[in-house]
C-alpha cells in the first residue's frame, strides 16, 4: 500500500494477492511492484542477449523475459540464466518440451498458455518440471490469440472472453496442485485490458502481471500504457508490469518506473519537476531539463529536483523537493536545499552545480537510509 497520512488523497490501497517468487524477486502480496521488459535478440546470440539483459538491469529492470521458440534457444538459455544479473522468464510459444527444457536450463519463470501446449498429460509434465526446478509460471492471455471456442461463444475478443480463458488456464494448473503462478490478460485496446483486469482481480487472488500489449512507439505507446496501467495501479490492481513499446527495451523500463513513481508506488532515481517554460523564464528551462535528465541517469536514490523558470511557482515547488533551482532573471537564480532557500547561483555553470548538489544529497539520503536500516536490525536482535 502507498500510504501517506498527511496526504490521504494520494493513498492507494493495493489489492490483496498471494505472493510468488520469480527467482529471488517476490511478486504479489506486499512486495514492491516489479518492472519487466523483454529482449529482442535471437536467444542463440548469447552475448547479444546478455548485453540487452544487463542494459535493462542497469536501468532498473527486476525481471527480463527471453524468447525460447526452439531447442537451440533453450540450450543457449542455460548460459544466459547463469550470467544474468536478474531472473529470466522463458517465453514458451507452443511446444511443451521447450517449457521443460527452459526449466532445466535455469529459467526462473515460464510464460505459457496452458491451452496451447497440449493435453492434460503434457500440462502435468510442464508443472512437474517447474516444481522440480523451482520455476514459477505466468499464464499469458492475449486478446489477439484467444481460443476459437471462446471467439465462437463471444463473437469477438472481449473482457469476458479473456477472463474466461484465464480462469480455464488457472484451473489446469490448480488441478495439478500448482499455485506458483501469476496471470495477465493483455490487449492493445486499453479499455478492453482495463475491464478484463478488473474482472480478473475479483475472480482470483493470483498476482497480476499488467500490460497493454502492442502499445505502439515510444510516444504513443507511453501515453497508451500510462492511461491503461496507470488507471489499474491507481485502483490498487497489479503486482508486476511491462510497458510494451516498439522502442529500445531500456525505454520500457524507464516508462514503467515513471508510471510507478508518479503514483507514489515505487521510487527510483531523480523525479524532476519542471515547468513547460514561458516568456517569464530566466534561463533555458527545456534545454536544461533535457541535459539534466541525461546527466542524472546514474542516480538510483529516490529524490526530487525542481527546475522552474521564474519566481511565480518556483519557490512553492522548491519547498517540496530535495534540490530546487528557480530562475530569477539577470543571469542568476536561487538554489533551494531540502525545501529551504540556500544560495544564489549563476545561470552559467548551473547544470554542473545542480548535478553536484543532487549527488551530494543522494549520498546523504543513502547514508541516512543505511543508518536507519542498521538501527532497525539492531532493534530486532
Amino acid at each position: 500500500m502507498s500510504h501517506n497520512p498527511l496526504r490521504p488523497w494520494r493513498n492507494i490501497e493495493r489489492r490483496k494477492s498471494r505472493q510468488i517468487m520469480v527467482g529471488k524477486v517476490p511478486v504479489g502480496g506486499d512486495a514492491p511492484i516489479s518492472v519487466q521488459t523483454m529482449t529482442n535478440t535471437l536467444t542463440t546470440d548469447v552475448k547479444g542477449t546478455l548485453d540487452q539483459i544487463i542494459r535493462a538491469a542497469d536501468a532498473g529492470a527486476d525481471i527480463v523475459r527471453v524468447s525460447t521458440p526452439d531447442e537451440d534457444s533453450t540450450r543457449a538459455l542455460r548460459e544466459i540464466t547463469r550470467e544474468s544479473p536478474v531472473p529470466i522468464v522463458a517465453d514458451i510459444h507452443f511446444h511443451y518440451k521447450r517449457a521443460i527444457e527452459a526449466a532445466e536450463s535455469g529459467a526462473a519463470c515460464l510464460r505459457i498458455n496452458p491451452g496451447n501446449i497440449g493435453n492434460a498429460k503434457r500440462v502435468a509434465e510442464v508443472v512437474r518440471a517447474a516444481r522440480d526446478h523451482g520455476c514459477s509460471m505466468r499464464i499469458g492471455v492475449n486478446a489477439g490469440s484467444l481460443e476459437k471456442h471462446l471467439l465462437d461463444k463471444y463473437g469477438e475478443p472481449c473482457p469476458d472472453a479473456m477472463v474466461e480463458s484465464g480462469l480455464d488456464h488457472i484451473k489446469l494448473l490448480e488441478d495439478n496442485d500448482f499455485h506458483e503462478f501469476k496471470i495477465s490478460v493483455k490487449a492493445s485496446d486499453p479499455f478492453m485490458a482495463v475491464a478484463a483486469y478488473h474482472k480478473l482481480a475479483d475472480a482470483t487472488d493470483a498476482p497480476l502481471h499488467l500490460g497493454i500489449t502492442e502499445a505502439g512507439g515510444l510516444q504513443s505507446g507511453t501515453v497508451k500504457s500510462a492511461i491503461g496501467l496507470g488507471s489499474l495501479l491507481w485502483a490498487g490492481i497489479g503486482d508486476t508490469l511491462r510497458v510494451s513499446l516498439s522502442a529500445d527495451l531500456v525505454e520500457e523500463v524507464k516508462v514503467g518506473f515513471e508510471i510507478l513513481k508518479t503514483l507514489g508506488l515505487r521510487h527510483r532515481g531523480v523525479n524532476i519537476i519542471s515547468c513547460p517554460s514561458c516568456a517569464r523564464q530566466g534561463f533555458d528551462v527545456i534545454g536544461t531539463v533535457q541535459v539534466l535528465e541525461k546527466r542524472l541517469e546514474h542516480i538510483r536514490t529516490p529524490m526530487s529536483l525542481s527546475i522552474i523558470g521564474c519566481v511565480v511557482n518556483g519557490p512553492g515547488e522548491a519547498l517540496m523537493t530535495d534540490v530546487g533551482f528557480t530562475g530569477g532573471g539577470a543571469g542568476h537564480g536561487m538554489i533551494y536545499l531540502a525545501g529551504k532557500q540556500d544560495h544564489r547561483a549563476d545561470n552559467e555553470g548551473m547544470i554542473d552545480h545542480i548535478v553536484g548538489l543532487v549527488e551530494k544529497r543522494a549520498a546523504q539520503i543513502e547514508a541516512q537510509m543505511a543508518a536507519e536500516a542498521e538501527a532497525a536490525e539492531q532493534a530486532g536482535e
